[in-house]
């Protein structure tokens, strides 16, 4: 069903199989869970992550993928029509938070975001083009409303005249 290949640029996961768009390649049945993220795991959850994966940890990461992890279901399914002899990817933001090896994307797509690091690190703009996983939109939604509240109390952080500045009147 899948070959992993392993060369010069790591190891990485081939179908043996033609898939169609919105096929189910795998369901992930066999894992175990972990409170901390490995290059290896897949998270789940703000502080769950998934371990012990078998093949899919050959999985790649591409800003131009062939399949998207779904956490809620544990599958994995064909976003587009998928060849044979493709290998399998997916974007890796969106289902991990922070990565616990960042690196610089090779994957050559036009809107490659060059350095992988987890989807705290991109732009809401940037994640709208993915599908992305419920605990990552909860985790963005947290960010956001944790920046807004830390907006509202900066005027008075910034209020020099109560730290006996006085303005010179000049900007």
């Amino acid at each position: 069903m899948y070959t992993t290949y392993h060369g010069a640029c790591g190891s990485h996961l081939v179908t043996d199989q033609p898939y169609r768009k919105g096929d189910l390649i795998y369901k992930i049945d066999q894992y175990q869970i972990v409170n901390r993220p490995t290059y290896q795991t897949i998270q789940i959850g703000k502080d769950l992550h998934l371990e012990e994966l078998g093949i899919i940890a050959y999985m790649n990461h591409s800003c131009q993928p062939n399949t998207i992890i779904d956490t809620s279901s544990l599958t994995i399914r064909a976003i587009r029509d998928i060849v044979v002899g493709e290998d399998l990817s997916f974007f890796y933001p969106s289902t991990e938070w922070e990565m616990d090896r960042p690196f610089v994307c090779l994957c050559g797509a036009p809107q490659c975001i060059r350095l992988v690091a987890g989807a705290k690190y991109l732009s809401v703009d940037v994640l709208r083009h993915y599908f992305i996983n419920q605990h990552i939109r909860e985790l963005i939604a947290s960010e956001l409303t944790e920046s807004m509240q830390m907006a509202a109390f900066a005027p008075s952080a910034f209020d020099l005249s109560q730290q006996g500045y006085i303005s010179n009147g000049r900007a």
